[in-house]
């Protein structure tokens, strides 16, 4: 009777070890079935974002090269300058076809905002060594009053500059430790320069990849102020105001505004901008993304885009 109930236990242990193995390749199963699953909307969803935010810098690219056509000055004023504020998507499908369709209920929610910057209202950096990595004293006296003024340690524009002149040799000795010169403006920190100094400078200076000037219908008062010799702060929001009412047509306007006629050299100062930033961000389903791109206008008005990044979404220029 004894060995009837071993081999009745025996059974009944073998059953429960059955299921529970089947328990655990089922759970098993299911886990790599939801992995896969998520792992497929994850994707869908970045590939469904990068072409959504492509769309958005074809669209910026419109606008400035519509402006480059219809106007020879860049200012505040203008579309470009207005930023978009975060809006469904569907509104721009439905006013392009005049009325929404049904079904579009069923779509994902999505939205998107952006604006564009144009980066010659900024100091560029470039300008402080020649393409032959020669310095500029002019353009390093005006960052000079640039740091004066937001209060930034001037030994770090002396190494800034420095470093940048050492990257920009045309011949570089490969056993010397030579840095290699930046492409985009947060790569400056090879050269030396301080996070917070970078993020306190990033609304007045950048990085672009050749020589220009900076637009004085665009730049903020400092820049202003930074760039002229001998002209303080004052004068320089005089002129901002000034351009409010009628944006400059040449520089020689704007001259006459600070009483400095025939003093602003028209290769240091422009009132039509090439280079400019285009920032993009889309909401979807509880997932954000974000590019920013460096896009120029060339003479034909056609734009050309420089470069593109993925950045933090909370990261607006």
């Amino acid at each position: 009777m004894s060995t009837v109930r071993a081999q009745r236990g025996a059974a009944l242990l073998l059953a429960m070890l059955t299921v529970t193995l089947v328990a655990t390749f089922a759970a098993a199963a299911l886990w790599q079935q939801w992995r896969a699953v998520e792992v497929e909307q994850a994707e869908r969803a970045r590939t469904q974002s990068a072409w959504v935010l492509i769309g958005a810098l074809d669209w910026a690219r419109l606008i400035l090269r519509e402006d480059g056509r219809a106007s020879n000055i860049d200012h505040l004023a203008e579309p470009w300058a207005v930023p978009l504020q975060e809006s469904r998507l569907s509104t721009f499908l439905a006013a392009e076809r005049g009325a929404a369709q049904t079904g579009d209920e069923d779509l994902p929610e999505v939205f998107l905002s952006g604006r564009i910057v144009d980066l010659q209202s900024r100091m560029n950096i470039g300008n402080l060594v020649t393409e032959q990595g020669e310095p500029v004293d002019p353009q390093r006296e005006a960052f000079g009053r640039l740091f004066e003024l937001l209060g930034l340690p001037q030994s770090e524009l002396m190494t800034l500059a420095e470093n940048l002149r050492r990257a920009s040799l045309p011949q570089q000795d490969d056993s010397a430790d030579v840095p290699l010169r930046p492409q985009r403006y947060d790569q400056l920190a090879w050269l030396g320069v301080s996070p917070a100094t970078l993020q306190a400078l990033e609304p007045y200076a950048t990085l672009l990849p050749q020589t220009t000037g900076i637009n004085l219908n665009t730049a903020s008062a400092q820049v202003i102020a930074a760039s002229i010799e001998k002209l303080d702060l004052a004068a320089a929001e005089r002129l901002v105001q000034a351009r409010t009412r009628s944006a400059f047509r040449n520089v020689a306007e704007a001259a006459k505004v600070l009483e400095l006629e025939g003093q602003l050299n028209d290769a240091s100062y422009v009132v039509r901008s090439s280079f400019f930033e285009v920032y993009g961000r889309m909401r979807m389903e509880g997932s954000v993304a974000a590019e920013r791109s460096l896009v120029r206008r060339n003479g034909n008005n056609s734009v050309t885009t420089i470069w593109r990044e993925r950045v933090a979404a909370d990261r607006a220029p």
